[in-house]
């Protein structure tokens, strides 16, 4: 089992930026790939990046590239999402999830551990 807690949303302003985390526990964290989710209110969630279990590959969504910087510390458990140059169509409910398959699936149902979110709200 793996549970996963994100921190880091709040409200900023448009061009500014924000820091998510998502702690996991258990001990497999090392071994799962991870990925970022958002879901806006009457959206369906979207993939928003992913990185593969030691950090070796990524992936972003096009809106998102070159803005957001997904990483991960297996040493604490983390993976973070440095979001910059926030807009906002960025505003959403953020969670991260954990998957058991290979590299950086962008699919959810591909991703079998979730956390519950954190809202990011990016006005203008």
């Amino acid at each position: 089992q793996v549970q996963l807690v994100e921190s880091g949303g709040g409200s900023v302003q448009a061009g500014g930026s924000l820091r998510l985390s998502c702690r996991a526990s258990g001990r497999t964290f090392s071994r799962n790939g991870m990925g970022w989710f958002r879901q806006a209110p009457g959206n369906e969630r979207e993939f928003v990046a992913g990185i593969n279990y030691n950090g070796g590959s990524t992936g972003y969504t096009d809106s998102v590239k070159g803005r957001f910087t997904i990483s991960r510390d297996n040493a604490k458990n983390t993976v973070f999402l440095q979001m910059n140059n926030l807009k906002p169509e960025d505003t959403a409910v953020y969670s991260c999830a954990a998957t058991l398959r290979v590299g950086v699936p962008i699919q959810g149902h591909d991703y079998t551990y979730w956390g519950q979110g954190t809202q990011v709200t990016v006005s203008s």
